[in-house]
């Protein structure tokens, strides 16, 4: 009898689904003509709209419960298709030509999943409107979605050397100057569609969250994986107040990653610890550098010079990325390191600090304008310096092995996985850095073997995410799941049964969350955006969206 009502409910959602889906589609299209022909976004500027009540009825049926999707601690809405591909969706918090991990690490991710042929992934990233394009890209802006994605792939298959299938979709962003960071702005669950809403992967899930007004993740996907790419306890400590902000911080990022995410993987032991969290590297490098590596071993071996410079160091020119670190070390063993020269590559806010304090102490920097560190103007330098401690994991590190250099870093939880690489040389004292500084100038770095290659690799991190995220179990969990039945060919989840402690506290936090979210003087004096509980007319404009109080009415007319 609980079957046949549940299927009877189905048949209502899907007729309901499909008159939804009429209305809204017929809508967007005129939305559409009318943006190619040079017009605005006329629901918003016109009061005469003919289709007004289309969009209205839309709306109450969206809004009234036609397709349960389940409270705090049960979905009976999920569909899982274990005959069908699993849908992956990556939510990330930058995207390119912003050169930052968030941005350049979840589109590999994106590309190397979709390359298991496993499972149909979609990569969610923020559109930023033209004005804060302009704060974030360098020399380059875009005037449609479609524009950037083009972007986006053409930058990732000349590196991967293959054509990713997976889809690129956009979900409205602002830039915060004071963070330097993209806040999300709208309930960002929503576009991602239900009917694909499987398996979620939300990469610096705390910064996804803090301000996230909408669906609990946990209730719209089966699955819901965090992956921590930031330290910010670290930056926050360093501004005002900072150990008063870190302390805030630290009990909201436990708060929102227990309330929304059923598995968290951390990067390294250098974030704080949280709940549900393991630690595992699930990052590679681009392969360019795997080549670089290999055309070095083969230059070795034919005893070609493969070195002809020395050390060099390369990273965002902010004192939080080692830039304090390093200058404090050749300051104090300036004589023990009489006449060693280091090459710094970097652009960023802080440089003209930095450079003063160097030309201050009188050290032996030499500055240089900041480039991709695949360029081929590094590839003849033998050593790698990075003082940094406020990384989770530092790329440039990765790159730098990838390329068979010499790595000198600080013996810090951020650089735990690099200890197994002979050419990593970690110091735990200032006087330890200078033996190390002397022991790469003065040998030739080990090359890489096969296996070490390959734990470098985009392969190797992708079968790590796979392990240690449990997606080996969730995409395996098909027609012997014990929880689910089977139904005219849908999965209907058994969750009829009393939720446990833990589920019950979880649920509690999304509660308390969600209605803490919803207030703007509340979101105001943690540091919100103003107007980022929903997204703003230029968002409609240029992601073709219905306005948010169509998208999510308030019965008063």
């Amino acid at each position: 009898m609980l079957l046949l009502n549940l299927s009877v409910l189905y048949t209502i959602s899907d007729l309901c689904d499909k008159i939804v889906e009429s209305l809204c589609s017929k809508r967007k299209e005129q939305l559409l003509l009318r943006s190619i022909a040079g017009g605005e976004c006329s629901v918003l500027e016109n009061d005469n709209i003919n289709d007004e009540l289309d969009l209205r009825i839309a709306s109450v049926l969206q809004s009234t419960g036609h397709h349960y999707e389940g409270g705090f601690w049960t979905d009976f809405g999920k569909d899982d298709l274990s005959d069908k591909k699993r849908n992956v969706a990556i939510v990330t918090t930058a995207s390119l030509p912003w050169m930052t991990g968030t941005a350049v690490n979840p589109l590999f991710r994106a590309a190397y999943l979709a390359k298991t042929e496993q499972q149909n992934v979609t990569l969610l990233v923020p559109w930023l409107c033209k004005s804060d394009q302009e704060l974030v890209y360098p020399n380059v802006t875009f005037c449609s979605p479609e524009e950037q994605e083009n972007y986006m792939r053409n930058w990732l298959e000349e590196r991967v050397g293959f054509k990713a299938d997976f889809k690129i979709s956009f979900y409205p962003g602002k830039f915060s100057k004071e963070r330097r960071s993209i806040i999300p702005a709208g309930d960002t669950s929503q576009f991602i569609p239900s009917k694909d809403a499987d398996i979620a992967i939300l990469e610096e899930p705390e910064h996804l969250n803090w301000y996230h007004h909408g669906k609990r993740w946990t209730d719209k996907f089966n699955h819901v994986v965090g992956v921590v790419h930031t330290n910010y306890l670290e930056y926050i400590k360093r501004e005002k107040n900072g150990a008063l902000q870190a302390f805030f911080v630290k009990h909201i990022n436990n708060w929102v990653t227990r309330a929304y995410c059923d598995k968290v993987l951390r990067l390294s032991a250098a974030t704080q610890d949280l709940p549900k969290s393991v630690i595992c590297n699930v990052h590679g490098v681009n392969p360019k550098f795997l080549q670089i590596g290999e055309k070095v071993a083969t230059d070795r071996e034919q005893g070609q010079q493969a070195f002809s410079k020395g050390a060099y160091f390369l990273g965002k020119m902010v004192w939080a990325k080692g830039y304090r670190e390093l200058i404090d070390l050749l300051a104090k063993h300036k004589n023990d390191l009489d006449g060693f020269k280091l090459d710094v590559f970097g652009n960023g806010e802080d440089a003209y600090e930095v450079q003063s304090a160097a030309k201050r102490l009188d050290l032996n920097l030499n500055f240089q304008k900041g480039r991709d560190h695949a360029d081929d103007s590094l590839h003849g330098y033998k050593v790698f310096i990075n003082p940094s401690i406020s990384d989770v994991l530092c790329t440039a590190t990765a790159e730098a092995l990838a390329m068979g250099k010499f790595v000198i870093c600080a013996d810090h939880p951020s650089n735990e996985f690099f200890r197994s690489f002979p050419n990593c040389l970690t110091y735990k004292t200032s006087e330890d850095f200078v033996a190390r500084v002397k022991e790469a100038l003065a040998n030739d770095p080990q090359p890489l073997t096969p296996e070490q290659r390959y734990n470098l690799s985009w392969e190797a991190a992708t079968q790590r995410f796979i392990e240690y995220s449990e997606l080996n179990r969730i995409l395996n969990n098909n027609k012997d799941d014990a929880k689910s039945s089977r139904n005219d060919g849908k999965i209907i989840r058994k969750s009829f049964s009393v939720p446990n402690l833990s589920e019950v506290v979880d649920g509690g936090l999304a509660f308390a969350h969600y209605c803490f979210t919803g207030n703007e003087f509340l979101r105001l004096c943690t540091g919100a955006i103003p107007g980022t509980r929903d997204y703003d007319k230029q968002h409609c404009r240029d992601l073709h969206l219905l306005p948010p109080q169509v998208e999510n009415p308030i019965y008063g007319w």
